[in-house]
Order: C-alpha cells, then structure tokens, then sequence
C-alpha cells in the first residue's frame, strides 16, 4: 500500500496516465495530476478518483517541455500536499514520419516533450525527494527506445533517452535511498492506437494481443511499491521485444 504517499503523474488525464493515477489512488496514494489538454477533463479524473478511493487527487495544468512551468508545479505540489515521494514521467507525444522527410520541429517537439520533459520533472523533484531521504522516479519509456521502430526516429530518440536517463539517475540518487525505474510498454490499447490495424499487430506479439492501459499501471505499481529494484527498465509489450 502508499498509504499518505504522495505521487505526481504527469500526462494524467488519458490513457496509459489515467490508468496509472487510478491505481495509485487505489493503493491509497495521494495524486497530482498533471496535464496539458483539456482542463474539464482533468479535474473530472481528478474529483472522481478523489471521491472513489477516499484520497486527494488534484489537477495542474502544465507543459512539462519548459523548464520554468515544471519548477513551478513542483513548488506547488509542495505547498497543496506538504511532501512528495513518487514521480511518474508519463507525458509523451508522438510526430510520426519517416527520418528522410521529417521536419525539424517534429523532431524537436516529441524531444522537448518526452525527454526533456522527463529530465525538467526529476530536476525539480528531486531535491523533495532528497529532503524526504527516499523515494522513487519511474519514467515511461517504449519498446520503440529498446528496439527501435520505423517512421518513429524522433519517438524512438526521445525513449531511448529516457532509459539512459534512468540508469544514470538510479546511479546518482540511489545513495539517498531514491529508486529510479523505467517502464516500456509496447502496443497498448489506448486513443493514440485506436486506428492500429489490431488483427496484424497482435499477429507480431507472442501472446498475440494488444496490451491494456492496465497492465502498465500494474507494473508502475509494483515499482512504486518495491525498494529494492532500482535502473531497470520493465518491458510491458507481450513479448515483443524479447
């Protein structure tokens, strides 16, 4: 259980993020929810988690790519709950374009938003995290970072990073008690796979399905919840990546 934990989420309102603040919650943890898209949204997430579970669950708008905007939501996290204890990385976008055509901005937003983004959270949380000597950091990352994926080079680039990004940072704090992990989910069902052709990707997967937003925030979970494992990256894609 994260009983009286705090953890903060970023990209909470849909999807893989949702799922994750849901299971936190579920476990009794308190949850910032961070977002960037629709403010109705979040804080219907966020007012139906708090009153489901019985915990504090509050919504922040923020873009996670600016390093001013992310200082600042941390500072607030600190003044609305008193305390932090688990960081969630899970804001992502996608460009997807073949490298020989790909335009410049493509490939620096899907950068400043998924890796940059990952390095600005964990460089403001950190010092709570440090101040609470322990706590842990779980990045999300992709299966298109460990094998790659063609029309996804700048997608790939940014989850790549986030895994070397984890290891070092696992390396760094893992003397204050603070664990670092990553979690690389492959095909999940989500709203950003919703026009994936279904019956030829879960052909590729040796347990030949698409995964469920669920079971990635059953492996956050089990990472929240473990002090023992730190730098790893957690595969959550049916086998694709073996």
């Amino acid at each position: 259980m994260l009983t009286d934990k705090v953890a903060i989420v970023t990209g909470g309102s849909r999807g893989i993020g949702e799922a994750i603040v849901r299971k936190l919650a579920s476990l009794h943890a308190n949850v910032a929810l961070v977002y960037q898209g629709s403010k109705e949204r979040a804080e219907r997430i966020a007012n139906e988690t708090a009153a489901t579970f019985g915990i504090s669950c509050v919504a922040y708008r923020t873009d996670v790519s600016s390093f001013a905007a992310t200082k600042a939501l941390v500072r607030c996290v600190r003044t609305d709950f008193g305390r932090l204890d688990i960081l969630v990385n899970n804001a992502g976008i996608t460009r997807d374009g073949l490298v020989a055509v790909m335009g410049e901005s493509d490939f620096d937003d899907v950068i400043s938003t998924n890796l940059k983004g990952t390095f600005n959270m964990i460089r403001h949380a950190a010092p709570l995290l440090l101040r609470a000597k322990g706590g842990t950091i779980i990045n999300i990352s992709s299966v298109s970072g460990v094998m790659g994926n063609p029309g996804q080079a700048n997608y790939a680039a940014s989850k790549a990073g986030i895994i070397g990004l984890t290891k070092t940072v696992a390396k760094e704090l893992a003397g204050k008690n603070i664990t670092c992990n990553a979690v690389a989910p492959g095909f999940i069902k989500t709203e950003m796979t919703q026009d994936f052709d279904n019956e030829a990707i879960s052909a590729q997967i040796p347990l030949r399905r698409m995964g469920s937003v669920d079971d990635v925030a059953d492996a956050v979970a089990f990472l929240a919840t473990s002090s023992y494992i730190t730098g790893e990256t957690l595969k959550v894609d049916g086998g694709i990546a073996m």
